[in-house]
């Protein structure tokens, strides 16, 4: 029960009394307890039992209640005197007073701790509120203990439960959360200095010290070094090889950025992606002065000895990087299998000069269909009597009037698609609407529909390649032999229009497909369910004589086991045949010509050239196709039956097919570097790019090799 004014006001005064009987002189100043009876009565509390610590003979460390705590509560108190039995010289002490009971009855034991011994001796006590631990020992008292309590709790509330203050606020890890915030949200420096920022965390934490726009920058860059210390840490210990992806950038400002890109397998064999550098380059931007700066990102990464691709866009420069590249990795022979696999063109790109090549073709069709949309959505007037066009007609497919953007492609198809889905409203509105002119006709209806089915393919296949979470490389070889299947297909279409528009398409494929159709091939061959089968059956369904078929799979197969046997090192002692003879002591009896010859065979021992773990792979049954199977944990769980080849399929796996994880940097630098923030410096940009690529890309996020675009995508593998 919380005491009133009155009975502390009493309380006080004898106290005071007590302090004057003992002879001891009351603090001055202590007219400025007067405005709070709580806080006098504690000053008073704490020189009562400050005297009689003094006053008494050397009690045990754990030593009972005091004199002031016999004045509370009347023990051992006579009638003619407020301290009774309890005589200062102790000649008529109780010994069963509760010094012997080795209970603490000092107020700070109602705020702190006992902790254990030290080895040394110390007793050290704990703050309830903080956290904070202090010496005990009899030398020390509790002076600074006492002095503690007003910095973590509110003495002044009256009553014997004592208000708990706020935990004391870290200032160092309140900065770093402002750094971590103004990373992840792409807040501006001066977001510390906004006014009513700075109100809330007044608000939240009254001891909160405000930075500047400098000093947020500043642990912004801090947090950079750390980070990137530790990232070079985890590059350093990946056992297997990285690919490289890259690509350039123009900002706002038109400034040059280089964005590098590693994708590597870790220790639990996840897929994982790190910006390594987001750079900006100055002008010209020619091949070999990439390559330099290619070679100086490598360089400070220290993984000039551990690249296995780099896969790039086709511009004309990139083949001059690759080339400057690699004379540079021999140097240090640092090149698998003599840089033969290194250069890897970005497919998105290929596929996107294929439809490109076929859009051109048929043109006409698709600009009326983009004309009849931009009528449509002109004007409300004009959506809502498209509106009851869709529902006299009763259709029904939940999909919007889409508008495409003329350089992209895959917008294009989701406009034709869409407008399929309402050819009737389209028909419908033309006779209705006398002002619509640019209706299709029924034949090029017919066009558009021919056009919209030969692009989903491309479409599927160009958004599992551009997935931020994109599979390993072993499903790529199927959805681009797709593609090729639907070109030649059309290649017969009775439409002259469609089958020129086939045969552009295929010229083009036909120029990019040897370049990467090896390393999609590796990849396919690797997964379990296939092996080299699907790769022969997928030759076996394309127009080419069985000829062609018999070199291209024969080309592939050497190709993996030259990668197999020189770029990793697979020869081992016990792969070759070999004489290793022990010893050169031969003995026997020399009446006999031929004694001792067992003893000559024996010396040497042959070695038979067992199979390569490639090899045995191949050989062994396949797994069922219709399983869905991580590829990844497959070669995990066998690296022990093969370890070697998991090793080469743990990098062929990681092979990123396009420049897609590079460009999506691209899309976080444009809001890094926007109109309002084109003055902030380049190496800034960097920092706060990819420290936030560093934190937060994998938070909650592993890239697995099943995603959902591929889930879809693999029912197309059981049919």
């Amino acid at each position: 029960m919380e005491k009133s004014d009155r009975e502390i006001a009493a309380s006080i005064e004898r106290i005071k009394r007590n302090l004057q009987t003992i002879g001891v002189r009351l603090p001055n100043g202590g007219e400025k307890y007067k405005a709070n009876l709580r806080r006098h009565e504690y000053e008073l509390e704490r020189q009562l039992e400050k005297v009689c610590h003094l006053l008494r003979h050397k009690p045990p460390p754990s030593a009972g209640i005091f004199i002031s705590d016999a004045i509370f509560s009347g023990e051992g108190m006579s009638n003619n005197s407020e301290f009774g039995q309890h005589s200062i010289g102790g000649e008529h002490e109780d010994e069963g007073n509760s010094y012997s009971s080795g209970k603490h009855h000092s107020y700070v034991w109602d705020y702190f701790d006992l902790l254990s011994v030290a080895p040394n001796g110390d007793k050290k006590a704990k703050c309830g509120a903080c956290g904070r631990v202090y010496v005990t020992n009899a030398n020390s008292g509790t002076s600074n203990l006492r002095r503690h309590i007003p910095k973590c709790f509110d003495i002044d509330e009256p009553g014997q439960a004592k208000k708990q203050k706020r935990a004391p606020l870290d200032q160092a890890m309140y900065r770093e959360k402002l750094a971590i915030s103004i990373i992840k949200h792409n807040y501006p420096f001066s977001y510390v200095e906004h006014e009513e920022t700075r109100n809330l965390h007044k608000f939240l934490h009254g001891d909160v010290k405000f930075i500047t726009r400098n000093t947020a920058k500043a642990d912004v860059l801090k947090i950079y070094e750390r980070e990137k210390m530790i990232l070079k840490d985890k590059l350093e210990k990946v056992t297997g090889r990285i690919c490289l992806t890259s690509d350039l950038w123009s900002s706002i400002t038109t400034d040059g950025f280089m964005a590098l890109t590693a994708h590597y397998v870790d220790e639990n064999w996840n897929l994982r992606k790190k910006v390594l550098n987001f750079r900006v380059i100055p002008p010209p931007h020619s091949g070999s002065i990439l390559a330099e700066h290619f070679i100086k990102f490598l360089a400070d990464w220290g993984i000039e000895k551990k690249v296995f691709t780099i896969t790039l866009d086709d511009a004309k420069y990139n083949d001059i990087l690759v080339y400057r590249l690699k004379d540079h990795l021999r140097l240090n022979n640092a090149l698998v299998c003599n840089g033969d696999f290194t250069h890897v063109r970005c497919s998105a790109h290929v596929l996107n000069l294929i439809v490109q090549a076929g859009l051109k073709v048929i043109e006409g069709a698709i600009e009326k269909v983009r004309e009849s949309v931009k009528y449509v959505r002109a004007s409300a007037a004009r959506k809502y009597k498209f509106a009851e066009c869709i529902q006299i007609l009763s259709l029904q497919c939940g999909k919007h009037v889409r508008q495409d953007i003329v350089t992209r492609w895959n917008s294009t198809y989701l406009m034709l698609d869409c407008a399929l889905a309402y050819r009737r409203a389209y028909t419908r509105l033309a006779l209705v609407d006398s002002s619509f002119q640019t209706s299709p006709s029924e034949e090029e209806w017919v066009r558009v529909e021919i056009i919209t089915r030969l692009l989903k393919p491309f479409y599927e296949i160009t958004t599992l390649f551009s997935g931020s979470s994109y599979p390993t490389s072993n499903l790529y070889f199927h959805h681009v032999w797709r593609i090729r299947l639907y070109i030649e297909k059309e290649m017969c279409n009775v439409d002259q229009v469609i089958s020129g528009m086939a045969k552009d398409m295929k010229d083009k494929f036909d120029k990019y497909w040897k370049s990467y159709s090896m390393i999609l091939s590796f990849a396919a061959i690797l997964d379990p369910r296939y092996k080299v089968k699907l790769v022969e059956y997928c030759f076996s369904k394309l127009n080419m004589t069985f000829k062609e078929r018999e070199e291209k799979l024969k080309r592939i197969v050497d190709g993996m086991h030259k990668l197999y046997d020189k770029g990793y090192n697979i020869q081992s002692e016990t792969m070759h045949d070999s004489l290793i003879p022990e010893s050169s002591n031969v003995g026997g009896n020399m009446l006999d010509e031929l004694d001792g010859f067992d003893t000559f065979q024996s010396q040497y021992k042959v070695v038979d050239n067992e199979k390569s773990q490639l090899t045995l792979y191949l050989e062994e049954p396949s797994v069922d196709r219709k399983v869905e199977l991580d590829v990844l944990q497959y070669w995990k769980d066998n690296q022990v039956r093969y370890p070697k080849l998991a090793v080469m399929a743990r990098d062929i796996l990681s092979i990123p097919i396009t420049t897609v994880a590079s460009e999506s940097s691209f899309s976080i630098g444009g809001r890094v570097l926007s109109k309002y923030r084109t003055s902030l410096l380049s190496s800034n940009v960097e920092a706060l790019l990819c420290t936030r690529d560093w934190l937060f890309d994998l938070e909650g996020t592993k890239m697995k090799t099943i995603t959902k675009w591929m889930k879809i995508l693999l029912k197309t593998l059981k049919h």
